[in-house]
């Protein structure tokens, strides 16, 4: 390398690599990794532990991994909710910066701290605190850039578990649900925090409508779930699943498009990520719910929502789902138990289901996906390596995490440049999943 080529080297902004884990649920919002190279198939007792740190504070943020540095979320103290960035190399702190106060839940579960994944776009990232502080930080020293109160800005209403959505970032958009009156999403600028637009949303009502359950009101409220992005028909739309209804509004203006509500549980609790495939997206709730696909069409001047199938055999509580060689991989259980399924996307068949297995049960927990395996964490800490097959339940390994804390393991699994990423409360482990 030249002398001129190193120094621009050296000047270029850091670029996320092709096997980062930029945000939520990876680079494409849909739990799979671009990575490659890892183990098929783990040794007795799990692959090794690479390093692990301590001091996070509590929360069931899962990390995001992006251009060297890993970014968390957690608490500091009793008063604030905060970033931490830490080497990618051996866990050791870069910098932490403060979001916004913690939000004093009534709810014991997830009490102690936040459950969102900072979102990093290029030379900055995006936080959400409990208390509904959107932050946005510069990713190398944590200085913030701007910030945004989701409850003062937009009267949005702190969800009874408080706010835990991962922003999505889209171009030079950020969107995120405040679940206010007149602003249940919101688009901002992502570099000024400036809004762009509002979008009110009620359940039954909007463009599509479609399958769902008209007239149960309360559309807008917040929960817990994070928006993706659909493109159908040439139009461009973020799609959420809000207390009450699955939603997909206009990138361009926040226009409502459609809204289906069958995935929605009367309990409002509706955490799972909408998953999309072939124009047609896929969401599921827990409280006794279950799941439903609809297919998006361009019909006159919006976007048609029409259920393909609902079945009570995806009752996914926050575990989240894979769909891979067209089956679709979750926890089917509700908020006490449950177990592994899998089920055939197109009809909503079960191919097979954990709890008829026999064996090593697996129970309830959250999902990831990697180079041909799902990495499968349970709610004790258990951790598996799974792989899949619509046939039957097919292990290719498992460990315990050790010291474990005795609140629920809600974190998801992470993977990363070789690396598996487990969040514990307090306590980041870093397993080395490379295969040699």
């Amino acid at each position: 390398m030249t002398r001129f080529a190193l120094c621009l080297a050296l000047a270029l902004p850091a670029v996320a690599a092709a096997a980062d884990w930029p945000q939520w649920q990876g680079p494409d919002r849909n739990s799979i990794s671009k990575e490659t190279g890892l183990l098929k198939e783990w040794p007795k007792g799990g692959p090794p532990l690479a390093w692990k740190v301590k001091g996070l504070g509590g929360g069931d943020s899962a990390p995001s991994v992006a251009a060297g540095q890993i970014y968390v979320m957690g608490t500091r103290g009793s008063g604030d909710n905060v970033v931490r960035a830490l080497s990618e190399k051996d866990g050791k702190e870069v910098w932490v910066a403060p979001v916004g106060p913690t939000n004093q839940q009534r709810m014991q579960q997830s009490q102690e701290g936040p459950g969102g994944t900072p979102t990093v776009d290029g030379d900055h990232l995006y936080a959400l605190g409990m208390s509904g502080d959107l932050a946005c930080l510069q990713a190398k020293d944590g200085k913030e850039v701007w910030k945004v109160s989701l409850t003062k800005e937009f009267g949005g209403v702190i969800p009874m578990w408080s706010y835990r959505e991962s922003p999505l970032i889209d171009g030079d958009k950020l969107i995120c649900t405040p679940g206010g009156p007149d602003a249940t999403v919101v688009a901002l600028d992502k570099k000024t925090g400036k809004t762009l637009w509002k979008a009110k949303v009620t359940a039954g009502g909007g463009g599509g409508g479609g399958g769902g359950r008209p007239g149960r009101g309360g559309g807008g409220s917040a929960a817990y779930s994070s928006p993706i992005v659909v493109e159908v028909g040439g139009q461009r739309q973020y799609v959420q699943l809000t207390a009450k209804t699955l939603v997909g509004v206009s990138a361009t203006d926040g226009k409502v498009l459609w809204t289906y509500d069958k995935p929605a549980n009367g309990m409002g609790i509706n955490c799972s990520t909408p998953l999309l495939a072939d124009g047609q997206v896929f969401a599921a709730s827990a409280y006794g719910n279950g799941g439903g696909l609809v297919k998006l069409t361009k019909g006159g001047d919006g976007i048609k929502a029409e259920e393909v199938y609902f079945t009570k055999k995806m009752e996914n509580h926050h575990g989240g789902m894979i769909l891979h060689d067209g089956h679709l991989y979750g926890a089917n259980g509700g908020n006490s138990g449950g177990f592994l399924i899998c089920l055939d996307f197109k009809t909503g068949e079960v191919k097979w289901d954990q709890r008829d297995a026999g064996g090593k049960r697996v129970e309830k927990g959250s999902v990831a996906f990697a180079d041909g395996r799902i990495y499968y964490r349970t709610e004790s800490g258990s951790v598996m390596l799974i792989e899949p097959n619509a046939k039957e339940y097919t292990e290719r390994g498992r460990f315990d995490q050790p010291d474990r804390t005795r609140s629920p393991a809600w974190a998801h699994p992470v993977i990363a440049n070789g690396k598996l990423y487990i969040r514990d409360q307090d306590t980041l482990y870093c397993y080395d999943v490379k295969a040699k």
